[in-house]
C-alpha cells in the first residue's frame, strides 16, 4: 500500500504549529507519511518547519479576524487566489487528507480541499476555535480538539488534546518540604503586565510567604527593565530572579510549587502534563477571548485559578490570591492531582492514527 499524503496547513502563532510538528513527526515515524506544510511568510511556521526538516510552501492570505474594515476587504478580495493556489498544492502533492491546524493559511487550504472532495480533519487546541475552524468546522470528515467545549463546533470531533514533550509527563513533584517557589512566564515574549506588576508585589509577597523564592520570565525585549524594577522595589535580591527566556521550562516546572501563566493552549496543556497548579491571568486581547475560554475549562476542572487582567488594577487581588493559594498546600496539592486528570499523553498518536484512517478511506 502506497505511503498516506498528508497536506498540513496553518500555524501562524506556536500554538498552532508545535503539535502540527509533533503530529507530523509521529506520522512519519509510525507510518511512513509523505508530509507538505502549506502556511504564510507572516507565521512561526517560515521558521520552525524548515528547521524540523519538513517541506513547506507559502501562500499569500490575510488576517479577517480582529482587524480594520480595509485590512477584511483586502483579505477577502485575495481570498479567491488563496484557495486558487492550495487547490493547486493539494491536486499536485496528490494530498489524501487536508489537516487543517489554525491560523491563516488553514482557511483557503481546508476550503479547497472541501471544493476538491479531498477529506478534512481539524485540529483545535483552544476551548473556542478560531475563525477559520469555526467556517469549516462541519464540513469537515473529522477534528482533533483539546478541550471538550470545542467539539460542539465540528463534525466527528474526538477530544484528543495537544501533544507535548514526553518530559512534561514524568516531573516528579516537588518534595513536601521543599521551600515554596513561583514560576511566572507570559510566554516566550513574556507579558508586560506581568512585568510591571510583579515586582511591585514581590517585597510583600515575599514578606508574606515565609522562605518563598520566585522566577520570573520577562522576554527577551524587558528582561533588564524587569530586573531592574525587582531591584528597585526592595524585594530580598536572594529570593529572586528574572530571566529573558527559559530553555529547560519542563525542569523549571518541576520544582516550582505553583506557576503564574497566561492560558495560552499549549500552556494549559503543559501544565495538564506536568500535574501543575496554576494561577491564569488570560490575554484580555487574544482572538476571540480564547484565552479565558481556555483557563476557565481548568478552573472548572478544580486544576487552576484564573485573574483576569481588568482585575489587576486592584493589584492587592493578585496578592491576596498568591498569598492564599500558598497558605493552602492541601489546595495546591488538589489542584495538581486535578491538573493531571486533564493531560493526554498520547495525543500526537491519536491524532496520527485518526488522520492514517481518514487517508486509507479515500
Amino acid at each position: 500500500m502506497k505511503a498516506p499524503r498528508i497536506l498540513i496547513a496553518g500555524g501562524g502563532t506556536g500554538g498552532h504549529i508545535i503539535p502540527a510538528l509533533a503530529v507530523a513527526r509521529e506520522l512519519v515515524a509510525r507510518h511512513g507519511t509523505e508530509i507538505l506544510f502549506v502556511g504564510t511568510a507572516r507565521g512561526m511556521e517560515s521558521r520552525l518547519v524548515p528547521e524540523a526538516g519538513f517541506r513547506l510552501e507559502l501562500i499569500n492570505v490575510g488576517p479577517l479576524n480582529q482587524v480594520s474594515l480595509m485590512t477584511k476587504l483586502r483579505t477577502l478580495a485575495g481570498l479567491p487566489l488563496s484557495l486558487l493556489a492550495c487547490s493547486k498544492l493539494i491536486r499536485d502533492f496528490k494530498a489524501d487528507v487536508v489537516f487543517g491546524v489554525g491560523g491563516y493559511a488553514s482557511g483557503p487550504a481546508m476550503g479547497a480541499a472541501i471544493l476538491r472532495g479531498v477529506p478534512t480533519m481539524a485540529f483545535e487546541p483552544n476551548a473556542m476555535p478560531g475563525m477559520a475552524n469555526r467556517l469549516v468546522g462541519k464540513r469537515v470528515q473529522a477534528a482533533a480538539v483539546n478541550f471538550p467545549p470545542a467539539a460542539k463546533w465540528f463534525r466527528n470531533a474526538e477530544v484528543t488534546g495537544i501533544p507535548v514533550r514526553p518530559e512534561f509527563f514524568s516531573l516528579a513533584a516537588p518534595a513536601a518540604d521543599a521551600p515554596p517557589h513561583l514560576l511566572i512566564f507570559g510566554g516566550s515574549q513574556g507579558a508586560r503586565i506581568f512585568n510591571t506588576l510583579m515586582p511591585r508585589l514581590a517585597s510583600a509577597l515575599l514578606e508574606a510567604v515565609p522562605g518563598l523564592t520566585l522566577l520570573h520570565q520577562a522576554g527577551a525585549r524587558h528582561a533588564e527593565t524587569t530586573r531592574a524594577a525587582y531591584a528597585a522595589s526592595g524585594a530580598d535580591p536572594g529570593r529572586w530572579q528574572v530571566e529573558a527566556f527559559l530553555d529547560n521550562m519542563a525542569d523549571q516546572f518541576a520544582v516550582s510549587r505553583l506557576v503564574m501563566a497566561r492560558s495560552g493552549a499549549s500552556t494549559v496543556a503543559e501544565l495538564a502534563a506536568a500535574g501543575k497548579p496554576a494561577l491564569l491571568i488570560p490575554f484580555a486581547a487574544a482572538a476571540d477571548d480564547h484565552q479565558r475560554s481556555n483557563a476557565k475549562v481548568m478552573v472548572q476542572a478544580g486544576a487552576a485559578e484564573m485573574i483576569e487582567e481588568r482585575q489587576l488594577d486592584q493589584p492587592e487581588i493578585l496578592l491576596n490570591t498568591l498569598r492564599g493559594l500558598f497558605a493552602d498546600p492541601a489546595k495546591l496539592e488538589t489542584m495538581a492531582q486535578q491538573a493531571r486528570k486533564q493531560a493526554h499523553p498520547d495525543a500526537a498518536e491519536r491524532i496520527a492514527a485518526r488522520l492514517v484512517q481518514l487517508a486509507k478511506s479515500t
